[in-house]
């Protein structure tokens, strides 16, 4: 506890750290306000059958998503998730089109051109989910409520239908740009928060709403209850390790005098990670998951049948076997772009560097080609499992709503951007001569969850 509040301390003393914590978190606070702005023409009051819709399911992970605001009919309540999807489209972009590998070359200009080519289409793809967002409300509201002059909704006309896309539309890229101020003058990655401060904010209803569904139940409800937190927790710490387990690959460097100075001579480590990939793979999957959700919101419910009810029930055999399928094969799909044991071991054998007994360039190639490929099997199927969960334990009795918050989409957000945000701040605390957050000074965190170009 000392130890604590001297770093609290610590953490004041410090100008600039202050500073962009106290922004950091008036920016959030702006967030959550406008999560609660209801679109205009909309009583809040007629939204109970659109929040009994997102208590669970697929809509309730959008919903989780954006704080509670899909529910709402708020202004934001497309949230952030179009410009992740943007995002993921440019991110495959550069891997087959040469125009956006040009951009990547490019450094900071290309950077800046491959942000502004992600915000157009985040506003094409917002275009394309606003009406489909739109339909379903509409859908949910009372009977009464989609005539002309109704209490819930004003008028379902020409106008309120442009005007509630505009202001989606505005309100994603608002959120966007709140995101790109946090990255700039803030602590931690924009994007990432807004994304961890919309699941966390659901927690306390999710875990208060467990709590007395089992407390109503006859025998055994607060045992069952006890047992839910623990297994959350120790979901919570296996995601830890995930996030920051690594295999170090010993490379040897050899002796070498250049003038006057010898250089080499000593052993390194290499830390290749078990989850290289991070959380993307799961971005990636459940973006392509959401499809027949979007699909079937331009669609009345009565003909959503076949394919889109079966891929829209994410509780459902089908629905989270392909889910973990395409988990494991994004996995290694990522894990391939973004490691490239060729490169690297162009890059040892250049400074004079090989692993003990193995030959150095092909052959390294072809060793840590083995080794990411043996670490990434259990990685990727760990990924999968944590992924699935949700489903798992509503099977136990658990209520939809607090089950996602068993899942890999937002534990490991969760822990992978508090640990994110945690090394930065150790960071500042450190460059001033000041201890860390932990004894050894070092907080490992992980960088792959970014969607900024």
């Amino acid at each position: 506890m000392k130890r604590f509040i001297d770093t609290l301390r610590n953490i004041y003393k410090i100008e600039e750290l202050r500073q962009r914590i106290l922004y950091t978190l008036g920016i959030i606070l702006i967030y959550r306000l406008g999560s609660h702005i209801v679109l205009p023409g909309v009583d809040p009051s007629q939204l109970a059958n659109l929040q009994r819709q997102t208590a669970s399911g697929l809509l309730g992970l959008l919903d989780m998503f954006s704080g509670g605001a899909f529910s709402n009919a708020s202004i934001f309540a497309l949230g952030i998730m179009p410009y992740i999807s943007a995002s993921i489209v440019i991110q495959l972009l550069g891997m087959a089109i040469p125009y956006f590998q040009k951009l990547q070359r490019e450094g900071e200009s290309g950077r800046r051109k491959i942000n502004q080519i992600t915000r157009y289409l985040t506003v094409v793809i917002t275009g394309f989910q606003a009406p489909a967002y739109i339909g379903n409300m509409i859908a949910q509201l009372p009977p009464e409520a989609v005539t002309p002059f109704s209490p819930a909704i004003t008028s379902p006309t020409t106008f309120f239908w442009v005007s509630s896309v505009i202001m989606l539309i505005s309100g994603t890229l608002f959120v966007m740009w709140l995101g790109e101020r946090i990255t700039d003058k803030g602590i931690g990655n924009g994007i990432s928060l807004i994304i961890m401060i919309g699941i966390i904010a659901r927690l306390p209803f999710a875990l208060l709403s467990e709590f007395l569904a089992r407390m109503e139940q006859q025998g055994g409800g607060l045992v069952m209850f006890v047992i839910e937190i623990a297994v959350l927790i120790i979901v919570i710490l296996l995601c830890i390790l995930l996030v920051q387990g690594t295999r170090r690959i010993p490379v040897q460097y050899a002796k070498r005098i250049v003038g006057n100075k010898q250089y080499g001579g000593v052993r390194q480590y290499i830390p290749l990670k078990v989850n290289a990939a991070g959380v993307m793979p799961i971005i990636f999957a459940q973006a392509l998951m959401f499809l027949p959700l979007t699909l079937a919101g331009f669609a009345e419910s009565e003909t959503m049948t076949g394919f889109l009810a079966t891929f829209s029930n994410m509780n459902g055999l089908w629905y989270n076997v392909v889910f973990a399928t395409m988990i494991i094969l994004f996995t290694y799909f990522y894990t391939a772009i973004t490691i490239n044991p060729n490169q690297m071991a162009e890059d040892m054998k250049k400074n004079g560097g090989f692993i003990p007994g193995v030959k150095p360039g092909k052959k390294t190639a072809e060793f840590m080609d083995t080794i990411m490929s043996r670490i990434t099997l259990p990685g990727s199927l760990f990924l999968a499992f944590v992924a699935i969960m949700p489903a798992l334990v509503s099977l136990m009795g658990v209520s939809g709503q607090f089950a996602q918050f068993y899942g890999g989409t937002s534990l490991l957000i969760m822990v992978g951007v508090v640990l994110d945000t945690l090394q930065q701040i150790e960071s500042h605390l450190l460059m001033r001569h000041y201890d860390g957050l932990t004894k050894s000074g070092r907080i490992k965190g992980r960088s792959s969850f970014s969607v900024t170009g």
